[in-house]
C-alpha cells in the first residue's frame, strides 16, 4: 500500500468546514462578530426547535391541555390521596379522592350559581342606575365631558375589552369552540386523573424506559425533582385560593356586596393565576361594591381584598405550611403574560407550574443531580418555598 493510504481521510463536514472557516477573509473578520454569530446560529436552531413543538402542542391541543389539567389536578389532591393510601386499598382511596374532589367543584359551581340567579335582576338594575349617575356626574361635575365624548370613550373601552376577551377565549391553546370540544376535555381530563392516581409510577417508569439506558437514572431523577416542584406548587396555590376565598367572600358578604358567593369562586379560581389572578379578581370586588353600594363601602372593600391577601401572604400560609413562598415576580408575570398570549386562559393557568417544572429539571440536568445532590438556592429558581428559618436568617 502507498504511504498515502496512511493519511487521515477528511469527511465532508470536515471538508467544507475548512474551505468556509480557512480562509483569507476569515482572519480579518473580529473575534466578537465569530462569537456573536457563534451564538446566532445556536440560537436560531433553539428557536426552531422551540416553534416545532408549539406547532405540535397547538395540533394536540385537545389532548395537550387534558393532560396537563389532569396532571394539575393530580398534584392538588396528591396529599389527600397518599394519606388515603397509607389506610385504605388504593381503589378505596382512589374512589374517595375523586368522589370529594368533584363533590368540592359541583358545589362551589352550584352556590354560585344559586346566588347569581338569586341576585341578577337586582345587580342589573342597581348597576344600571349607578352607570347612570356616574353619567350624570361625569357630565355635571368639574370635568363637563359631553355625552357623544363619554360615549366614545365607553365605546373604545368595550372594543379594547372585546380584544382581550377574545385574546384569551380564543388563544391558540383553547380547549374548543364548541360544547362537544369541552365535554371531550372534561371526560378525557377525568380519565387521565384515574389512570395517574392508579397507576402512575408504573406510566413514569414506561416514560423513563422510552429513552437509552445510560438517559434514564438522569431522566428519572429530573422528573421526579419537578413533580416535587409541582406538588409544592399546588398545595401552595390551593392554600392561598381557599384563603382568598373565605376571607373575600365572607368581607363581602357583611358588607353587604352582592354576589358574594360568586365571587369568593372567582377569587379561588383567579388564584391559580399568580398575581394576575388575585389583582383582577380582587378588582372585580371593589368594581362591584363601588357600583351597588357607593365609594365608601367599596374602600372597605379595598381594605379587605388587601388586608386579606397580605394576612395570608405573610402570616397564614407560612404558620400553616411551615414555608414562605419565594416567588420572583418578574419571571412569573412574564410566564403568565406569555402563556396567556399563546394559549389564552389554559396557559395563563399552567405558565407557572410549567416554568417551574422546566426550571428545576434544567437545574438538576445542568447540575448532574442523578450523581450528586443538588442545592438549587432561591435565586436559581422561578418558583420554591424558603423554609422560616433560613428566611428569618437571610
Amino acid at each position: 500500500m502507498s504511504g498515502t493510504d496512511d493519511k487521515p481521510r477528511n469527511g465532508f463536514f470536515d471538508s467544507l468546514r475548512a474551505r468556509t472557516v480557512s480562509t483569507d477573509v476569515s482572519g480579518t473578520v473580529p473575534r466578537g462578530l465569530k462569537i456573536a454569530t457563534a451564538y446566532a446560529w445556536r440560537f436560531l436552531v433553539l428557536a426552531a426547535a422551540i416553534a416545532v413543538m408549539v406547532w405540535i402542542v397547538i395540533q394536540l391541543r385537545l389532548l395537550i391541555i387534558p393532560l396537563l389539567a389532569a396532571i394539575l389536578i393530580t398534584a392538588l389532591v396528591w396529599p389527600m390521596f397518599t394519606l388515603l393510601l397509607r389506610r385504605l386499598p388504593r381503589w378505596l382511596a382512589l374512589v374517595i379522592t375523586l368522589l370529594v374532589t368533584v363533590a368540592i367543584i359541583g358545589g362551589l359551581l352550584w352556590v354560585a350559581i344559586w346566588q347569581i340567579t338569586q341576585d341578577a335582576a337586582s345587580v342589573r338594575n342597581r348597576t344600571i342606575a349607578g352607570i347612570g349617575q356616574f353619567r350624570d356626574y361625569l357630565i355635571d361635575g368639574p370635568l363637563h365631558l359631553t355625552g357623544r365624548e363619554i360615549d366614545d370613550a365607553v365605546r373604545q373601552g368595550f372594543g379594547m375589552l372585546q380584544e382581550q376577551a377574545q385574546l384569551l377565549w380564543s388563544g391558540a391553546l383553547a380547549i374548543g369552540s364548541t360544547i362537544g370540544h369541552v365535554a371531550t376535555g372534561i371526560l378525557l381530563t377525568l380519565f387521565i386523573l384515574i389512570c395517574i392516581l392508579a397507576d402512575g409510577g408504573g406510566i413514569w417508569r414506561w416514560v423513563v424506559r422510552l429513552f437509552p439506558q445510560r438517559a434514564r437514572d438522569a431522566v428519572d431523577g429530573a422528573g421526579r425533582a419537578g413533580w416535587r416542584t409541582v406538588i409544592t406548587y399546588a398545595r401552595t396555590q390551593l392554600l392561598v385560593a381557599t384563603i382568598d376565598a373565605i376571607g373575600i367572600g365572607v368581607g363581602a358578604a357583611l358588607l353587604g356586596v352582592p354576589l358574594a358567593a360568586p365571587i369568593g369562586v372567582l377569587v379561588f379560581l383567579g388564584a391559580f393565576v399568580p398575581f394576575v389572578g388575585a389583582v383582577l379578581t380582587g378588582a372585580l370586588a371593589v368594581f362591584l361594591a363601588l357600583v351597588y353600594n357607593g365609594p365608601w363601602i367599596a374602600l372597605w372593600m379595598l381594605v379587605i381584598v388587601l388586608g386579606v391577601q397580605q394576612i395570608e401572604g405573610h402570616i397564614l400560609q407560612p404558620l400553616l405550611m411551615g414555608a414562605a413562598v419565594k416567588v420572583h415576580p418578574l419571571a412569573v408575570v412574564l410566564a403568565v403574560a406569555g402563556g396567556a398570549m399563546i394559549a389564552g386562559i389554559a396557559g395563563a393557568v399552567f405558565a407557572v407550574p410549567l416554568a417551574a417544572f422546566v426550571n428545576v429539571v434544567w437545574l438538576y440536568l445542568s447540575r448532574r443531580g442523578w450523581e450528586k445532590p443538588v442545592d438549587a438556592g432561591p435565586d436559581d429558581l422561578i418558583w420554591s418555598t424558603v423554609p422560616r428559618s433560613r428566611r428569618m436568617t437571610a
